[in-house]
């Protein structure tokens, strides 16, 4: 009986504490893909300047900026966004060359502002895109 009891005993405890096991272990989950999903934004920002200043001789970049989270506002998803305004001589039909082959164009956009700069903005699926940072 005695034995009976503490297998039941400890039956119980483990009933009890395995809901807070299970949102411990979300939570983690979680809080993993949030960093993953940021790692992937700064490497895919990296990416993204060292093709332009390997493949643009004159470039000057103007300003850096990235962003995880639901860039767009719609839907529940984590994009990874990056945008690098830069200038150059080079003729915006070039550049649209340069990136078509590595990206598709629903992924990219590469537009000149007023004053000849270039602002090339870069948008894609994070790696756990359905992490809570996009809710």
């Amino acid at each position: 009986m005695g034995n009976f009891m503490k297998h039941l005993k400890k039956t119980f405890i483990i009933i009890l504490l395995l809901p807070l096991i299970l949102i411990f272990a979300y939570i983690f989950f979680e809080i993993f893909g949030m960093c993953v999903n940021h790692i992937a934004t700064a490497r895919q920002t990296d990416k993204l300047q060292n093709i332009l200043e390997n493949k643009i001789d004159d470039i000057n970049f103007i300003d850096v900026y990235s962003e995880t989270g639901n860039t767009s506002g719609t839907g529940n998803h984590v994009d990874c966004l990056s945008e690098i305004s830069f200038s150059t001589e080079m003729q915006i039909g070039e550049i649209n060359n340069i990136f078509s082959e590595i990206y598709d164009n629903d992924v990219f956009i590469l537009n000149k502002d007023d004053s000849g700069n270039y602002k090339l903005k870069l948008c894609t699926f994070a790696p756990f895109w359905d992490n809570i940072e996009g809710h």
